[in-house]
């Protein structure tokens, strides 16, 4: 019999670059929980910018980002924030690393449940 692991059944949502919050999200989709990271695209964005590190940085992306699923969107885009609605519509909870406002600048503030 395969062991459960603590998390699985939670769908978390991430928004994030850098170290901090795929730190974060790398740990609870170790953990089990279903992981979904929403990398931008669009105006010369072509994901999440650590996936274009090269020389020693080159692993960080694959490393930090294991055991997730990856969704690439036009955030500015009609289409892009519809599909990026009905995903939190079916979370658990969302994560975000971002400088404060940053979120509310492209209409997606702060939500209570």
């Amino acid at each position: 019999m395969t062991k459960k692991l603590p998390y699985e059944g939670i769908r978390v949502v991430v928004f994030t670059h850098m170290v901090m919050e795929p730190t974060c999200g790398m740990a609870l989709a170790d953990l089990g929980a279903e992981v979904i990271k929403v990398e931008p695209i669009g105006k010369g964005r072509k994901g999440d910018s650590t996936r274009h590190l090269v020389g020693s940085g080159a692993g960080f992306f694959p490393l930090f980002n294991r055991n997730k699923k990856s969704l690439a969107l036009d955030l500015e885009s009609k289409q892009g924030k519809e599909a990026f609605l009905r995903l939190i519509a079916t979370d658990d909870d969302v994560a975000e690393n971002f400088k404060p406002g940053t979120m509310k600048k492209i209409r997606f503030g702060l939500r209570i449940a």
